[in-house]
């Protein structure tokens, strides 16, 4: 137990004396008075229950105890320092800012809130956030480029140095416009999609094994006119002019969706669920602004995807 007798004072006066090796010295840098400095040496004395210093002819020195107790308290008022530097306002304007790399279907869905959450807290850190292919991304995570990448979960290989939080399971969804063909509930939606443009996710995306995947379970295993691309911004306006098929993360078209611009296919993807959160480096100790980003983008996501 620590002893709460023990205060900042008396790490600071204890500190002071060893280095000067004097206490009227120690006084005159700390600006009180020597009877201040004995009394309150004397008081960590009583404390800690040994001498941490005795006389030695007219000056004093540090005795063995005192020694021991010297590395611990110089490393305790260094951590200290380190805490308060680190969630010190005037520290997060000066910083360099925290970069963020996210996958479109969270820059859609989830990073808005967070950085509005974020804002709310007036750290005055910056923050840059990136959107990009997967793969890109984590490259840049590990090369200290980026602090943090929030999107779903790499495959095993790729993880080695990193560290994953989960934040919610999504699925991939076939998207199109709305009063397409295939929404017509008398077609035989797999039968039908190789007469259509299809909308893929890049080879190297997170999701494109999935969905290679469930093609292939539901018969699928050529799509003869297919584009690729992880532009959420390409996709939305292709999709929408054309009957083209986008298959993607629901997350990317989930406000399409919901405000009735683009449509779901009528189709049961629920397998293709994957996990989505929080990568950082594996050693890394976050910055106080980087941790807040965290709590906001753990807090935003719980409340869009709270059942996920």
């Amino acid at each position: 137990m620590i002893d709460t007798r023990i205060k900042f004072r008396h790490l600071h006066t204890f500190l002071e004396v060893a280095r000067q090796k004097s206490v009227m010295r120690a006084a005159e840098i700390l600006n009180v008075s020597q009877p201040a400095v004995t009394k309150t040496i004397r008081e960590l004395e009583e404390a800690l229950g040994v001498t941490v210093f005795e006389r030695d002819g007219r000056g004093i020195r540090i005795t063995r105890y005192g020694e021991v107790f010297l590395k611990h308290a110089g490393a305790s008022l260094a951590a200290l320092r380190q805490g308060i530097d680190s969630v010190s306002h005037e520290l997060f304007t000066t910083a360099p800012p925290v970069q963020v790399g996210a996958l479109p279907t969270v820059s859609n869905r989830i990073m808005p809130r967070a950085i509005t959450l974020f804002l709310a807290e007036t750290t005055g850190a910056r923050v840059k956030i990136v959107t990009g292919d997967n793969a890109v991304l984590m490259e840049q995570l590990r090369l200290g480029e980026l602090d943090l990448v929030v999107g779903r979960l790499a495959p095993p290989e790729k993880m080695t140095g990193l560290s994953f939080e989960h934040l919610y399971s999504e699925q991939i969804v076939f998207v199109t416009r709305t009063r397409h063909p295939l929404l017509d509930p008398r077609q035989s939606i797999f039968e039908r999609l190789k007469d259509f443009p299809v909308l893929m996710p890049t080879r190297s995306s997170i999701i494109r094994r999935s969905v290679e995947q469930f093609l292939i379970a539901n018969g699928v295993a050529n799509l003869p006119v297919q584009v690729e691309t992880v532009s959420d911004a390409f996709g939305r306006a292709f999709v929408s002019s054309s009957d083209a098929v986008w298959i993607i993360s629901a997350g990317v078209v989930a406000e399409d969706i919901k405000h009735g611009l683009l449509a779901t296919l009528p189709i049961d993807t629920s397998e293709t669920k994957g996990p989505v959160g929080l990568t950082i480096a594996a050693d890394a100790v976050p910055s106080a602004p980087l941790s807040i980003l965290m709590q906001t983008i753990r807090q935003a996501a719980m409340e869009i995807m709270p059942n996920s």
